[in-house]
């Protein structure tokens, strides 16, 4: 089982670092590498240590039905328990989606940042805790096996035991013993039942005391320093962020289209922007481009210009006031400039019911008598279908 557990972790963390490859794009940094085996490694070294003492509990718990054959043993049932749930809960962690791993940046140890890092943290807690419950299930079948009473518990040499039991009296629970209880029996009495002024867990409180502290930091960061973000200076700073890696992303983006430099499409662009065209475009403009409740694409009148630069402006911001929609939400500047290549090429044909001219006259030819003139036109015009 705890094979089945180590076994899970390594083939998660590997898909986690395959997946997030191709995200990142470049090659896997050598600190991340080194830190991500570091981490498995410690979670492998916990599961043995776990698979180990589960070992002693079988081997207890053989010993112990062999001597109380009349009884069961449910310390065993307990122990198989906790290492189906450690490797239930290795499986789902490890299975985590990896692009939100390699896209979450909120903690970083030694280059593994994200999700990836709190599922680490997560099953070292888990299986510290399951470590030292398995500890206590040892000690009290090696006591029921042994005949150990309580008092000789006390007085043995065994250092997990006395430590765990003074860790517990300090820090976790802070119990009267019962033997003293009466010292701390309060007064009251409601119906026979009694109530006992026991101290409150020691974890507990100082961990309300760091949240005071914490506290007491965050409102002076945030409303007599201003030193923190509020969440709206968060998310204006996110933003920005994203603004500038989509700069970034842009500058070296082959297929980067905008209103300036919108090239025509090859034969298999417009193949795609045919069926573009006549999956979307043809209930308003007709399958042959002739009009309908749209304008006619293949004369030479244009409500908003006609040149291949305007053609991708319309389509791409659309004019919802006349009842064309923005087809940005839907397509790329790719696939629109394929879609206005393929209304370039509706020019001149000249199909059968087609609609009255709608417009402005427009010539590429006459558009272009002034190179000058034109570009700026190009770039600067608003482009009206």
């Amino acid at each position: 089982m705890a094979a089945a557990v180590l076994l899970s972790q390594f083939s998660m963390a590997q898909d986690a670092a395959t997946t997030a490859a191709p995200a990142a794009a470049a090659p896997a940094d050598a600190t991340q590498s080194l830190m991500q085996i570091f981490l498995i490694l410690i979670v492998a070294v916990l599961g043995i240590v776990i698979w180990g003492m589960g070992q002693v509990i079988v081997l207890l718990s053989k010993q112990l039905i062999e001597k109380q054959k009349n009884k069961k043993s449910n310390n065993l049932v307990v122990a198989i328990v906790v290492l189906l749930g450690l490797s239930l809960l290795s499986s789902s962690t490890f299975a985590q989606d990896a692009t939100a791993a390699a896209s979450d940046t909120s903690m970083d140890l030694g280059g593994v940042t994200g999700m990836a890092l709190y599922v680490f943290i997560a099953a070292i807690i888990v299986e510290v805790f399951a470590i030292f419950y398995l500890g206590g299930v040892i000690r009290n079948l090696h006591r029921n096996l042994f005949d150990i009473k309580p008092e000789a518990v006390k007085e043995s040499n065994s250092i997990v035991p006395n430590w765990w039991h003074d860790l517990d009296k300090k820090v976790f629970t802070k119990a009267v013993p019962v033997e003293q209880e009466a010292d701390v029996l309060l007064d009251h009495d409601y119906d026979g039942i009694k109530e006992l002024d026991n101290a409150l867990p020691p974890w507990w409180k100082y961990g309300f005391y760091i949240t005071i502290v914490v506290a007491v930091i965050y409102f002076y960061m945030f409303q007599i320093a201003g030193i923190g973000k509020n969440p709206t200076q968060e998310y204006e700073a996110q933003m920005e962020d994203a603004r500038i890696a989509k700069e970034k992303f842009d500058a070296v983006n082959k297929d980067k289209v905008d209103e300036t430099n919108v090239p025509m499409a090859d034969v298999a662009g417009l193949d795609r922007g045919m069926q573009i065209f006549k999956t979307d475009c043809f209930p308003c403009h007709g399958q042959l481009g002739e009009g309908g409740a749209g304008p006619n694409l293949t004369d030479d009148y244009w409500l908003h210009k006609g040149s291949l630069n305007d053609i991708f402006h319309s389509i791409k911001v659309g004019y919802p006031d006349k009842g064309m929609q923005s087809w940005l939400v839907k397509y790329n500047e790719k696939q629109i400039s394929e879609i206005a290549s393929y209304v370039k090429t509706l020019h001149g044909t000249n199909p059968p019911n087609a609609k009255a001219p709608q417009g402005d006259k427009y010539e590429d030819g006459a558009a272009v008598s002034d190179s000058t003139t034109t570009k700026k036109m190009d770039s600067t015009a608003v482009v009206k279908k």
